[in-house]
C-alpha cells in the first residue's frame, strides 16, 4: 500500500463516518417524532421515555460527527502528531448521554410506579413502536458494522447503544400488548429494568474508551504482522520490545528493537533502519520513530557458549516469558540482558533480583547487567 493510498483511506475513512452520522440523526429524529406522538395520545411515559432515548441517540450521532470533524484536522504547532485522540473524548461524550439518558430512564419509572398512570393504546400505536424494533436494530448493526470496518469508537458506541434502544422498543411494546391483553400495566416497572441496562451498557463503554486513553495492550494480530515485517528484512535475526503509541484510531507511532550480526557498519545499519521503517509504513500504516539495535556475536564461539548458559539458567524461572538482547563486553566482563517478565507474578522486581543472584552465583567472574522489559 503506497503512501498517499494511505492518505486517501483517510479522508475516505472521515466521509464514510460523516455519512453514517447523518443517517443516524436523521433516522432518530424521525423515530422521535413518531414515539412522541404516540406517547402523548396513549399516555404512556414508558414511550416518551424511548423517544426521549432516540433524541439521545441522535445528539450521540452529532457529536460523533463533529468529532470526527475535529479529529480530522491537520497537525499544527501545538498538535504536531494530529487531532486524533479527539475521537475517545467523542466516545466519551456519547457513553455519557448514555449513562444520563438511563438514570432519567429511571427517575420517571420510579416516579410512575409511585404515581401510576393507565395507558390507552391503539392499534397503530403498537405498529408504530413494532416497526421503531425493526428500524433500531437495522440502525444498530449498520453502525456496528461501519464502526468497525473504518476503527472508530464513537460509531461502535452508537450503534452498541442503538441495539439496546431496540431491546427497550421491544420490552415497551411486549408491555403494551400485555396491558391490551390482559389490563395490567407493567411499562414503568419495564422502564426501571430497562434503564438498569442502558446504565450499564454507558460505563461499559466509558470503560472501553478510557482504555483507550490510558494505554492498553496493542492488538496482538497488528504486533505480531509488524515484527514478521521487520524479520522479513535479511539484516534482521529477531524484533523485539515493539511499543505501539496511539493518537487516535488511524494514528500510530512505534519503537523497535532489532537483532543484527554485529559485524554490520554504521552505513549497513542506516539504509536498513530506513527500509525497515518504510516497509512497517506501507504496510501497516504505523510510524516507527525508533530502532534500537542488539548486536548478534557472530564472531566469537565462547561468547556463543555463554549466551546459549545464561539464556538456559533464565529461562528455568517461573514466569520468564522471553530472553533477549544477550550482549557480552570482554573488557569490562559485563554480561548485558533483557528479560520480559509475566505481569501475573506476585512480585516482578523480587524474581528479577533472585535471577540476578542466581547468575553471580554460578557465574562469579562476570558482572550481570539485567533490564526487565515490559510485556507490551
Amino acid at each position: 500500500m503506497a503512501e498517499n493510498e494511505i492518505k486517501n483511506l483517510s479522508k475516505s475513512r472521515e466521509k464514510v463516518i460523516a455519512k453514517t452520522s447523518v443517517i443516524g440523526i436523521i433516522t432518530n429524529l424521525i423515530l422521535v417524532g413518531f414515539k412522541a406522538f404516540v406517547g402523548f395520545i396513549s399516555n404512556s411515559i414508558a414511550v416518551i421515555l424511548d423517544a426521549v432515548n432516540n433524541l439521545s441517540d441522535a445528539l450521540s450521532s452529532f457529536i460523533t460527527m463533529i468529532g470526527n470533524f475535529l479529529a480530522g484536522r491537520k497537525p499544527d504547532k501545538k498538535h504536531p502528531l494530529g487531532h486524533g485522540r479527539v475521537e475517545y473524548l467523542t466516545a466519551m461524550i456519547v457513553a455519557a448521554l448514555v449513562i444520563y439518558a438511563g438514570i432519567t430512564a429511571g427517575v420517571e419509572s420510579v416516579k410512575k410506579i409511585i404515581t401510576p398512570e393507565t395507558p390507552d393504546y391503539s392499534a397503530v400505536s403498537l405498529i408504530i413502536i413494532g416497526v421503531a424494533v425493526i428500524v433500531k436494530i437495522g440502525l444498530g448493526l449498520y453502525f456496528r458494522m461501519v464502526g468497525r470496518k473504518v476503527n472508530s469508537a464513537a460509531l461502535s458506541a452508537s450503534g452498541t447503544d442503538a441495539l439496546f434502544d431496540a431491546v427497550i422498543s421491544t420490552s415497551v411494546l411486549v408491555s403494551a400488548i400485555v396491558f391490551v391483553a390482559s389490563g395490567l400495566s407493567l411499562e414503568a416497572y419495564v422502564g426501571v429494568l430497562i434503564s438498569l441496562f442502558i446504565i450499564k451498557a454507558g460505563f461499559s463503554m466509558l470503560k472501553e474508551t478510557l482504555d483507550d486513553i490510558v494505554g492498553h495492550r496493542a492488538d496482538r494480530e497488528l504486533v505480531s504482522a509488524i515484527k514478521k515485517t521487520v524479520c522479513e528484512d535479511p539484516c534482521v535475526h529477531g524484533a523485539y520490545d515493539l511499543i505501539i503509541h496511539s493518537y487516535g484510531p488511524e494514528k500510530h507511532l512505534a519503537s523497535i528493537h532489532v537483532e543484527i550480526p554485529d559485524v554490520m557498519t554504521a552505513d549497513e545499519i542506516d539504509e536498513m533502519e530506513r527500509r525497515i521503517a518504510h516497509n512497517v509504513y506501507v504496510k501497516h500504516n504505523v510510524i516507527l520513530v525508533g530502532i534500537g539495535i542488539y548486536a548478534l556475536n557472530t564472531k566469537d564461539d565462547a561468547v556463543k557458549s555463554l549466551r546459549s548458559r545464561v539464556i538456559g539458567l533464565i529461562t528455568t524461572h517461573d514466569g520468564v516469558l522471553q530472553v533477549h538482547g544477550f550482549n557480552f563486553n570482554k573488557e569490562t566482563a559485563t554480561v548485558s540482558v533483557d528479560i520480559i517478565l509475566d505481569f501475573d507474578l506476585p512480585d516482578m522486581h523480587a524474581e528479577l533480583s533472585a535471577i540476578q543472584k542466581e547468575l553471580e552465583t554460578v557465574f562469579p567472574q562476570y558482572t550481570f547487567r539485567l533490564t526487565m522489559d515490559i510485556d507490551a
